[in-house]
């Protein structure tokens, strides 16, 4: 897994180095999942978002997960993916409203009682929705952003939710 987010981020900043008419942009979320956010604009109203890096290490550390069955103990390794649609707010040209749906990838240890006390890997898939505001620093290439949503696991433990709560900044390199 790490291997294939590994190319996934190199295709991507491949795909930011082709200049500023692609409305990319770049930046550090922190919260929950807190990482790497690449955003790209499409046509001023919608975008695709990808994030790379942790989850569960702010909001949902050590919980139940599985019932009765075990535990999550620790952080783990996160992909997030969201399309989204955004609006200006009071024809607002600095700020923003956005909304959107996408799916999850996680990679955490899952700490089960039947193990006494030895973990196994826990790869989940599940899907998303967010919503946020985001600030476009007025003459600056810099977004500041909020966001909140939910996490709805399908594969491995159906019907798991966790939080997102995240806010960031982004930078236009372009």
């Amino acid at each position: 897994m790490k291997k294939l987010v590994s190319i996934f981020i190199l295709t991507l900043l491949c795909g930011i180095a082709q200049g500023q008419e692609n409305n990319w942009a770049v930046g550090v979320k922190l919260g929950e999942p807190t990482g790497i956010t690449i955003r790209k604009y499409f046509n001023n109203i919608q975008a695709v978002d990808v994030t790379v890096g942790t989850y569960g290490g702010i909001l949902s550390g050590e919980r139940a997960y599985r019932g009765d069955n075990g535990r999550y103990k620790n952080t783990g390794v996160s992909l997030q993916i969201h399309y989204l649609w955004h609006t200006p707010v009071f024809n607002s040209e600095v700020l923003r409203v956005y909304y959107g749906i996408g799916g999850q990838i996680n990679n955490r240890r899952s700490y089960p009682k039947r193990l006494n006390g030895q973990y196994e890997k826990a790869v989940t898939l599940g899907g998303s929705a967010i919503g946020g505001f985001e600030y476009f620093i007025p003459d600056n290439r810099i977004s500041v952003f909020l966001e909140a949503g939910t996490y709805i696991e399908v594969l491995r433990k159906p019907f798991f939710l966790s939080p997102n709560l995240s806010a960031g900044i982004r930078f236009s390199p372009f």
